[in-house]
C-alpha cells in the first residue's frame, strides 16, 4: 500500500513527465544520425559512426556523443525516483544540462571536423543536420521546466514545514 502511494506521488509531479521526455529523447538521438554528408556517397555521422581515415577528432566526437547521450538519459531517469530529495534533484538536473551541452558540443565538434576531412577529399561536400540534433534540442527547455517544478515543491514543502 505504501509503495502504490510512493509511486502514485512520484507520478503525479510534473517534473517527472519533463525528465521522462527528456530521457526519451536523449536515448532516441542515438538510434538517428547528428549530420548527413553528401559527397560521392552519403555519409550519416552520428554516435559511434567511423568514417575511416578521418581522424581522431571525429571519432572523439562520435564516440563522446555515443556516451553522453545515454549518459544524460540514465541521469535523467535516476533523477525522477530522487523526489523525496529535491536539493540532490536540482543538482542531477544541473547536471543534465551540463551532460546536453557536451553532448551538443560534441556532435557540433565532430561533424566539424568530419566536414573538413571531407573537404579534403572531394570538391563539393553538402550537409545537413539530421534528426538527432532536432531531438537534442528540446532537452534543456524540458530540463528548465522540471528544474521550475522541483523549486515549487520546495516551496509547498517549506510553507507546509511552517504550519
Amino acid at each position: 500500500m505504501q509503495r502504490t502511494k510512493t509511486l502514485q506521488t512520484m507520478l503525479s509531479r510534473i517534473q517527472s513527465l519533463y525528465l521522462f521526455f527528456a530521457a526519451l529523447l536523449a536515448f532516441g538521438s542515438m538510434a538517428f544520425p547528428f549530420w548527413t554528408f553528401t559527397t560521392d556517397t552519403v555519409i550519416l555521422f552520428g554516435d559511434f559512426t567511423n568514417v575511416e581515415g578521418a581522424g581522431v577528432m571525429v571519432s572523439a566526437g562520435s564516440i563522446a556523443g555515443g556516451v553522453l547521450s545515454p549518459l544524460t538519459g540514465i541521469v535523467a531517469m535516476v533523477t525522477i525516483f530522487l523526489f523525496t530529495k529535491r536539493k540532490l534533484q536540482q543538482t542531477l538536473i544541473v547536471l543534465c544540462f551540463v551532460l546536453f551541452a557536451a553532448d551538443l558540443l560534441a556532435g557540433l565538434a565532430g561533424g566539424h571536423f568530419l566536414k573538413q576531412y571531407l573537404e579534403t577529399q572531394s570538391t563539393t561536400v553538402s550537409f545537413a543536420p539530421g534528426s538527432s540534433l532536432f531531438m537534442l534540442l528540446p532537452e534543456p527547455v524540458l530540463f528548465w521546466l522540471a528544474t521550475l517544478g522541483v523549486k515549487k515543491d520546495e516551496k509547498i514543502a517549506t510553507a507546509y514545514k511552517r504550519l
